[in-house]
């Protein structure tokens, strides 16, 4: 660091104390599971990691503000044994060593004094060893292959609570402080934190002691650390240098990312109006993976996943292209929504991931419009409504009671209905005002903590509109609106529409709905195609809606809005008619409404099947891909009926042969990159539906790629691949296994263990199970190849997961661990799976933590529910409307 960068850094911290402590003063009283008798303000940290042996030496040096008189001091620590504790107070006056309990089913450290501290200033002094995981929880380490050998590099990841594991330390969003940090490396290994390397010395023999600059006032599980061997590309937007890390030999397929990272920088620069206060931004590439997370927003240090963010030109494609700039669009809106102001407990963790979420997918579509994403929000919304139309749903803003609660909290609720909510009040008050408001929200809350109502006090008084209402209404409760449409009536050329409000709801369809305020736009499409629209607000469930002209309505127009739209019979007629004319973000969230209300009783399911019907082979590649999605998801519902999934598949091929034919298996010259990821998604669903045409091709560019490495185009290859894998024998299947263990790309060879594991053939999908357990295909695989199994086979899945607990137990993320079993049976159709469900919950789970393990049952029991209920009408629509 220069001189002028560590005068900056200077003057930021101390800006940064005075405006967190006015914050603090001024703000909401903080969630806390540790006693408030004590505060942390400074971390001085020292590392010296045994990668060999998997622990590490740590010292940390905690400057604490005693708040009033106690003989204990509290906090976090997890996994660390700790050697000695010593408190300095004011003129260097040194206590007695306290007493140290450990506690590690309530994760803390206490240290008892023989008498009370009095209120004050102190430091607490702490010599402790730490342990060196597997998977990415505190700070772990990663094994991978490379050209140049094998190689073990490590990093840290510490949301929501594994700072604890890392540090004694008040692991909490609102416990701020500020760090520095120093580790301990071998010569040849590059050491990364959120803040520039500030001095670097000779340690002993082959190894430096790397020092960082002291960070902002920020939360424990923003730190990070990350060793290896690794390279570092970097880039100036302004002041800050932006870097993209990755293992050594790599960096030109990060070179994307940089780029990407310099234009999202400049455009949150602008569109905060507050400059990106630290002085550089890294994004940090990681072999590997997690069952909890992709990507990971340490302030500075982003840390993500290879397969999220770089691009390999033998195996990345359009969509891995789109998908690493999201990634990047939202980690680094987190730097301001979750860095710079961060909510205060893990209640109001929607305003990191929600506000994330939402401006991942604006900044996408203005900066590359060309990639048509603006689309993409429909699919966003059906995750959330999917979820959240079951019992087991959740408010956005949530009461979270533990460590276990809050991991279970990021969820499609928490993200997707997050940021449905603020798309549907940004529309409702206008970009502008909505704008302004976070810009003010940021700047009275700078390096503080929050509240979701902190927000909607800024919006609405930017806005000048009383949105309250329709905020509390869709985050601090749960569940989907319905609106009812009434019957349209046409008088003196002035369409009048009732809307009824009540509950879209999966597996209750006799609950008494809850109420709403719903911003409502309703566009009226006349015979000769003009339009026009009218907004209206749904409030104590009923709104009456008056637009001049006559014609068919389409409520929820451009598909803001988070509700369900139930039109009659004829209503739907009528629309099936004007289908293909209208825009296709309204098609779209006409499939979405028509899919979700056949399969759940509201209308017939195969009213789904009229609207593909009426779907022309040159609709828009984005309608094309979800009818492809509908069809996968019905062909699943098939499973174990070979019958009459052979009939519905035949139906589903006919359909989409056409448009693969269209697209063609080569990409053409200027196509648009949508159509290049709908030509994956047909020959994935093609495959999957068991299109004979399409096994043959990618089996025959399959054997042709062994002799010849080109034949596979690099866009296709991992549906191809998959393809190939779906349908394997015994044989082909071990030719397989044999390309991934000889592979030394390592996200080339994550992928061919995971299509290993995506296998119709049973008896190779235990073999595959098997395998997940070995150390062949590296720590970090093993999960995903159980889960890839489930997707096909989910009770041998959950069955083998559950007769190998331990060894599967050690292959999970800490944090994803008591969501991972239940995930994986919540594809079965089996009513014998349920029980064996609770069973699995009542030995392992805690009562409080079951949120997961209801959803898996609710799931199964809805997937049984359309079997019977709903199937038979699409089998009926299939005889009337097709040739056997």
């Amino acid at each position: 660091m220069n001189l002028t960068s560590i005068a900056i850094a200077t003057a930021l911290l101390a800006v940064t104390a005075t405006t967190a402590q006015a914050a603090e003063q001024a703000g909401p009283q903080f969630t806390t599971q540790l006693p408030r008798t004590v505060r942390p303000t400074h971390y001085d940290i020292g590392i010296t990691p045994d990668t060999a042996h998997l622990r590490f030496d740590g010292k940390v040096a905690i400057a604490i503000d005693v708040l009033e008189p106690t003989a204990t001091v509290t906090l976090n620590a997890l996994d660390l044994k700790i050697n000695s504790v010593q408190l300095t107070g004011p003129g260097e006056t040194r206590f007695a060593a306290p007493k140290v309990t450990l506690n590690p089913s309530e994760q803390t450290a206490t240290f008892t004094f023989d008498k009370p501290l009095a209120a004050g200033s102190y430091r607490l002094a702490i010599d402790y060893q730490g342990k060196i995981y597997t998977q990415a929880s505190g700070l772990f380490a990663i094994d991978y292959d490379s050209h140049a050998g094998h190689k073990r590099a490590l990093y840290t990841q510490f949301e929501n609570s594994d700072a604890r594991r890392f540090i004694p330390s008040w692991d909490e969003p609102a416990q701020k402080a500020t760090f520095t940090l120093e580790a301990t490396v071998a010569n040849a290994e590059m050491a990364v934190s959120n803040t520039p390397v500030e001095q670097k010395t000779g340690a002993d023999a082959g190894r430096t002691r790397v020092r960082f600059a002291a960070t902002p006032k920020m939360s424990t599980y923003l730190l990070f650390l990350g060793i290896g061997e690794f390279d570092r590309i970097t880039a100036k937007v302004g002041n800050t240098e932006v870097g993209v890390v990755t293992q050594m030999g790599l960096s030109a397929q990060g070179q994307f990312a940089l780029e990407s990272s310099q234009a999202i920088l400049r455009e949150y620069n602008d569109y905060f109006a507050i400059p990106y206060p630290l002085a550089k931004l890294d994004n940090i590439a990681s072999p590997g993976r997690s069952q909890f997370f992709g990507a990971m927003e340490n302030w500075g240090a982003i840390y993500t996943f290879e397969y999220a963010i770089l691009l390999n030109p033998k195996v990345s494609t359009q969509i891995d292209k789109q998908g690493a700039f999201i990634t990047a669009a939202h980690e680094m809106a987190h730097q301001w929504f979750g860095d710079l102001v961060t909510m205060s407990w893990w209640d109001d963790l929607w305003l990191n991931e929600g506000f994330a979420t939402w401006m991942e997918g604006r900044t996408t579509a203005k900066l590359h419009p060309e990639w048509n994403t603006r689309l993409d929000h429909v699919d966003s919304r059906e995750s959330a409504i999917g979820r959240d139309a079951l019992a087991t749903t959740h408010a956005v803003v949530q009461r979270v009671e533990n460590v276990e609660q809050a991991s279970q909290a990021f969820d499609s609720i928490t993200y997707q209905k997050g940021s449905a909510v603020i798309r549907m009040i940004e529309d409702y008050v206008g970009a502008d005002a909505w704008r302004d408001g976070v810009r003010n929200y940021l700047r009275k809350h700078t390096y503080g903590n929050t509240v979701s109502d902190d927000l909607w006090r800024e919006i609405e008084a930017s806005a000048k509109k009383p949105i309250l209402a329709i905020a509390h209404d869709f985050t601090l409760q749960p569940g989907v609106p319905l609106l009812r449409v009434g019957e349209a009536k046409c008088t003196d050329n002035t369409t009048t529409l009732e809307l009824t409000q009540s509950e879209f709801s999966k597996d209750q369809p006799n609950k008494a709905p809850l109420s709403w305020h719903v911003p409502v736009i309703v566009k009226l499409v006349k015979l000769d195609g003009a339009a026009s629209e009218q907004r209206a607000l749904v409030t104590n469930g009923k709104a009456t809606v008056k637009i001049p002209g006559c014609g068919t309505v389409i409520v929820n127009s451009g598909q803001s809005g988070y509700y369900r739209t139930l039109y009659s019979g004829e209503q739907l007629a009528q629309i099936k008619n004007r289908f293909t004319s209208l825009k296709t973000i309204d098609q779209l969230g006409i499939l979405a409404d028509t899919w979700a209300l056949g399969s759940t009783g509201y209308r017939p399911t195969s009213d789904i099947l009229e609207l593909v019907s009426v779907t022309p082979v040159d609709a828009d590649p984005k309608i094309w891909r979800t009818i492809a999605g509908v069809f996968d998801g019905i062909d699943d519902l098939y499973r174990g009926d070979p019958v009459r999934r052979d009939k519905f598949r035949a139906f589903a091929i006919a359909k989409l042969s056409p448009v693969l034919a269209r697209v063609g298996w080569t990409a053409r010259r200027d196509e648009s990159d949508s159509k290049a990821i709908l030509r994956e998604a047909l020959v994935d669903v093609l495959g999957g539906l068991g299109d004979r045409t399409v096994i043959a091709e990618a089996d025959r560019l399959y054997r042709a790629s062994q002799s010849d490495a080109n034949a596979i185009p690099a866009p296709l290859r991992k549906a191809i691949l998959g393809v190939v894998a779906l349908h394997a024998n015994a044989a082909t299947w071990e030719q397989l296994r044999a390309q991934a263990a000889g592979e030394k790309t390592a996200l080339i060879k994550d992928d061919l263990y995971r299509f290993l594991s995506t296998t119709e053939d049973e008896a190779l999908a235990r073999r595959a199970l098997e395998l997940s357990l070995t150390a062949e295909p590296g720590a970090t695989n093993s999960a995903p190849m159980i889960a890839r199994v489930a997707s096909l086979h989910p009770e041998l899945a959950f069955d083998f997961a559950l007769a190998h607990l331990d060894a599967v137990d050690a292959k999970v993320d800490s944090s994803a661990r008591s969501g991972f079993y239940p995930g994986i049976a919540s594809g079965s159709s089996d009513p014998a799976t349920i029980p064996k469900i609770k069973a699995y919950a009542e030995a392992h789970v805690a009562p409080n933590a079951r949120r997961r393990v209801d959803t898996a049952i609710a799931q199964i029991n809805y997937r049984i529910k359309i079997r019977a209920e709903h199937l038979p009408a699409i089998d009926a629509w299939l005889t009337k409307n097709t040739h056997s």
